[in-house]
């Protein structure tokens, strides 16, 4: 299989990496043919020169793209220019301006699509909680890449959930470019298998995942593997029976000792159902997937979770539709990571069918209130008004639609700054399509700065 993406995003004058972008033709697990796109915002005030370099599998270059892009103003790239058909490869991102990003990947002409957030660095150490071959019909792969100035030595652990022995791989990678690892093709995971991985390099390297259902669901499921972990984590939305949508949360012990895990369910903004606590042991390096489906799950639930344990934890969210071909995924927070201020790139209404949610948690201990600032319209002449007062309590969510009357049937592609007043916030973005027989929907986290 050839190699997908991350991306990584920009700041200031750094450069930036999203490793595996495939354009037009390049094909992957399952048979599918993939293309991406990038929407990079500009936080700053002043214009931004951006330019984007692309690099095959082997490290050398396979083209570039330069552009400037306004302050407080976001464009996409879709499908991503500067490189022919078919490349499948990796990209480093600079700008002399502070800028954030995200890549939508799409699969076999929309059938399936993910989403992923841009990274500013890599890590030595990266967690991926969540792994699978043949899983239901689902199987996962991942791209690493190198972030570094030399030759990156680069061994991955792979461990079940619950009981069983680990297995490695082991790649040497140029840098810049990045080396797909498919757990489809990968026979020593045995018949089924559903845990996690640990990725260990010589130089500090970056990974995203993507979750392929190719059997009675197809889906694809898309996030980016985590630089460290923390002893409380954020989640922003959680659900279950919710017009058919419910979550799963992957945790991973990406510590040195065994910990006991508690998940705190917040208030339900859609219900009286009050789930209770939740709480399992892992072992060091062990992942485990949790349903918010069947058992307790019995009523509809829109909120968040806090995840804690005293050892480093990570923790990705899985969001499907019963009955339907739609799933995504998205990255929790460390609340340590969290500011009062975020980006959000792409936010949308009436958009070839396409529209998003933002959900933002209060990570505090106290209430807060949200500001949203939409940014101009790119897509014609109409603009939101800005949302202003949202009050969120200590560790609950609220969600704000680019859909309904505030939105009417007017199309808008733009971006947003969603600014905290009291304590620090974490948001997602959700990007839902109109054609329930594809897997239109797609995840990003907002970006805290």
């Amino acid at each position: 299989m050839k190699a997908l993406k991350p991306i990584l995003a920009v700041v200031l004058l750094l450069v930036l990496a999203f490793a595996a972008v495939p354009n037009v033709g390049a094909q992957a697990q399952g048979g599918l043919t993939y293309t991406s796109g990038v929407q990079v915002q500009n936080l700053g005030s002043a214009t931004a020169n951006i330019t984007i370099t692309f690099y095959n599998q082997d490290g050398t270059q396979a083209g570039n793209l330069s552009d400037t892009i306004g302050g407080s103003s976001s464009k996409t790239y879709f499908p991503v220019q500067g490189v022919s058909a078919g490349f499948n490869g990796s990209a480093v991102v600079s700008s002399d301006q502070p800028v954030a990003a995200i890549m939508n990947l799409l699969a076999n002409n929309g059938a399936y699509a993910g989403s992923a957030t841009g990274l500013t660095a890599g890590s030595t150490n990266v967690g991926i909680p969540l792994i699978m071959r043949n899983n239901g019909g689902f199987s996962t792969w991942f791209n690493v890449q190198n972030t570094g100035t030399t030759a990156a030595n680069v061994t991955v652990t792979y461990r079940p959930a619950g009981v069983g022995n680990p297995t490695t791989e082991t790649a040497t990678i140029q840098p810049g470019a990045a080396k797909t690892f498919d757990q489809f093709t990968n026979t020593s995971l045995g018949d089924r298998f559903v845990g996690s991985a640990s990725v260990a390099s010589d130089q500090p390297v970056a990974v995203m995942v993507n979750q392929v259902g190719v059997g009675s669901i197809k889906s694809l499921l898309t996030y980016d593997g985590f630089a460290a972990g923390s002893t409380s984590v954020s989640l922003p939305l959680i659900m279950a029976n919710n017009s058919g949508f419910f979550t799963g949360i992957s945790v991973q012990n990406v510590g040195s000792a065994a910990t006991t895990v508690t998940i705190d369910y917040g208030p339900n903004t859609a219900g009286t159902l009050d789930p209770p606590n939740e709480t399992f042991t892992l072992q060091p390096g062990e992942g485990r997937p949790v349903l918010q489906s069947g058992g307790v799950w019995t009523s509809r639930y829109v909120g968040s979770a806090t995840v804690t344990a005293d050892q480093p934890l990570v923790a990705v969210v899985n969001q499907l539709r019963s009955g339907a071909q739609v799933g995504t995924a998205y990255e929790g927070f460390n609340p340590t990571n969290l500011t009062t201020k975020v980006s959000v790139p792409l936010l949308m209404a009436n958009n070839g069918g396409f529209s998003t949610g933002l959900q933002c948690q209060n990570a505090g201990t106290s209430a807060i209130t949200i500001d949203i600032d939409y940014s101009t319209n790119t897509a014609g002449s109409f603009n939101p008004a800005d949302v202003t007062g949202l009050s969120v309590a200590p560790g609950a969510s609220v969600t704000v639609l680019q859909s309904g009357p505030a939105f009417g049937t007017n199309r808008y592609v733009g971006g947003a700054t969603v600014t905290a007043n009291g304590g620090n916030v974490a948001c997602i973005v959700n990007q839902l399509g109109s054609n329930t027989a594809a897997d239109q929907f797609l995840t990003y986290d907002g970006i805290n700065f």
